[in-house]
């Protein structure tokens, strides 16, 4: 039985890919360590959990773990008790917006964790390290694709506190051979996603009866991808990756506005999109394209999308659709409150 240790797993992505590896792996044991954070949710899990009640320790395949993985007494605890086969990390502070006035979460999870992770998989000499990384550290792309080799060029701090974790974890595979590898992964959508990201904000304030506010003209262009087709990803750089390498894992692109009128119609909304959205200034720095080059990973993984943009996000409508209580809760919360208010009127500061 492996044995893999998921940080960040209550969250979006993570969630589902503890999901994926608990249904597709039945010999394999997932530890899951979550701060539990505003967009940590243990009730993603809900049903993992619920499956694991009354089995026998020695045969428990999940477990989870409240802890920060920048607590070094608390990493050292779980690598000398676990023998551990594969770390994942999806530890990380991820939305733009809140970077550009809350920064220092940023840095302190995303770089400082990242590092006592880093270090605790040197010390404990574990077989393989996936940091999950995000294109937005090659920054803007007026043309063309970005490779993993392509220089990193963060245009905010979220972007910027991942280029340092990456930097740092290349550091670590060159200084000490840690067998590790980066995957970096475009703008994932799906089930279980917290609804200040762009996609479940929309699908609720549609069917709230609100307006869905747009940084800037909603030119943006990014590479949009069903989080299944993410895990499958990482599942096949975990088994089939090579050590010290980065792997992009890319979607298909979509500018804002066509990801809105997507939704609208998915919802069968009556009128059209412009009634309603609402405009905001848009983010300082924003960039105006992402485009990862994924051939790396067809070619070395045999990494390919399975979902097609239309019906996976029809997909994820209907999950939004079945499970109001999930985001109610959350969009009732008063953090959620605090940051879309900001958000509406463009206040970064």
């Amino acid at each position: 039985m492996k044995t893999i240790l998921v940080c960040g797993g209550c969250g979006f992505i993570g969630s589902n890919f503890v999901r994926y590896l608990y249904n597709k792996y039945p010999d394999y044991k997932l530890i899951n360590l979550d701060l539990l954070t505003y967009s940590g949710n243990r009730d993603n899990l809900a049903d993992i959990e619920r499956r694991e009640l009354g089995v026998a320790e020695s045969s428990s395949r999940y477990s989870f773990i409240h802890g920060d993985i920048g607590d070094k007494n608390l990493l050292e605890q779980i690598f000398i008790n676990e023998k551990l086969d594969i770390v994942v990390n999806f530890a990380a502070e991820s939305h733009v917006d809140r970077s550009l006035y809350a920064s220092y979460d940023f840095i302190h999870t995303n770089i400082m964790g990242t590092h006592a992770l880093t270090e605790e998989c040197r010390r404990y000499k574990i077989p393989r390290f996936v940091q999950i990384s995000t294109d937005e550290v090659y920054g803007d792309v007026p043309e063309g694709y970005s490779a993993e080799e392509a220089a990193l060029n963060p245009s905010n701090p979220y972007a910027a506190s991942k280029a340092g974790a990456d930097v740092i974890i290349k550091s670590y595979m060159r200084s000490h051979k840690l067998p590790a590898l980066i995957v970096r992964g475009s703008n994932n959508f799906g089930p279980y996603q917290y609804p200040e990201k762009l996609i479940p904000l929309a699908i609720s304030n549609f069917l709230d009866g609100e307006k869905i506010p747009i940084h800037g003209s909603g030119a943006h262009v990014r590479h949009w991808i069903y989080v299944f087709d993410f895990c499958n990803g990482i599942d096949l750089a975990i088994h089939r990756g090579k050590d010290y390498n980065i792997y992009n894992i890319g979607g298909v692109p979509r500018t804002n506005l066509q990801v809105l009128e997507s939704v609208r119609s998915a919802l069968n909304l009556p009128h059209p999109l412009d009634h309603y959205k609402s405009h905001t200034n848009d983010r300082p720095g924003a960039d105006l394209r992402y485009a990862p080059d994924t051939a790396k990973s067809s070619r070395e993984l045999g990494w390919s999308l399975e979902h097609d943009f239309d019906s996976a996000l029809k997909s994820t409508v209907q999950w939004y659709l079945e499970n109001k209580n999930w985001w109610g809760k959350i969009k009732r919360d008063k953090l959620f409150i605090e940051h879309y208010r900001r958000q509406e009127k463009a206040d970064y500061y």
